[in-house]
């Protein structure tokens, strides 16, 4: 278990580092060619959208079937190691949605750009004639 989540760390630390490259201002040429790069690189990582909703159930899944430690019965350890699973999933769930939220405004940065070169291009052709 712990591989998936080290993954899906890895792929939202990459999402962020693309989000800020995306959003830093650059000349146009180098901004279109890191866009056009980044936009053929989202088809194939859009992996991550069900990937993430799978770990999401899962987290669901457990925290339902958890036993519960909030009696007196319990010891310090086990109610440590109770706090302790509910901050994982709690962190492991914000790590989820995370994924999904930088996901989609790394498409839609690269589809609004996609979309002002258009324009652009619309513009220019229009004032040559």
């Amino acid at each position: 278990m712990a591989l998936q989540w080290m993954i899906l760390t890895y792929v939202v630390v990459a999402e962020a580092g693309i989000a800020i490259l995306l959003t830093l201002p650059s000349p146009k040429a180098i901004k279109s060619r890191i866009v056009s790069l980044i936009s053929l690189t989202l088809q194939p990582s859009l992996f991550i959208i069900p990937f993430a909703a799978f770990q999401l159930l899962d987290i669901y899944w457990k925290n339902e079937h958890r036993l519960m430690c909030t009696g007196e019965i319990c010891t310090a350890a086990e109610r440590d190691r109770y706090e302790r699973s509910i901050y994982k999933a709690q962190r492991n769930a914000i790590l989820c949605v995370a994924a999904c939220l930088l996901y989609w405004c790394i498409y839609r940065v690269c589809k609004y750009y996609k979309e002002i070169q258009s324009i652009e291009e619309v513009e220019k052709r229009l004032k040559d004639e």
